[in-house]
């Protein structure tokens, strides 16, 4: 599976997650690098990168700044799912590596 130049916005997330359906990231993908920028809603701007698999399964890090101006980090694992209409729908696990440690979930969508 290949993101390369494909946009994602937010369709849930949990309490202590930052990002929303404001939040737009635009993916890049070469060879098995992804990368990203967003922004958005609660969040300034942020930067991911990862590893994608075989399967189309991403492990990333991130770091993002947010409207409080506070740098936070984090690590996810993104699983694809292919949607009736083709687009990918991503199921993510993540957890803040920096602020609470927390955990969450998530899922975005192609736009």
């Amino acid at each position: 599976m290949n993101y390369n130049d494909k946009k994602f916005r937010p369709i849930s997330n949990t309490e202590n997650g930052e990002t929303s359906n404001e939040t737009l990231f635009h993916y890049k993908q070469v060879g098995n690098i992804l990368t990203s920028e967003y922004a958005g809603g609660r969040i300034k701007h942020g930067h991911l990168i990862g590893l994608v698999d075989d399967s189309g399964i991403i492990e990333m890090r991130y770091h993002q700044v947010n409207d409080k101006n506070e740098l936070m980090t984090g690590i996810c694992i993104s699983r694809p799912e292919i949607l009736k209409n083709g687009k990918i729908r991503l199921l993510e696990s993540w957890e803040w590596t920096s602020g609470d440690k927390s955990k969450g979930t998530s899922i975005i969508e192609e736009q």
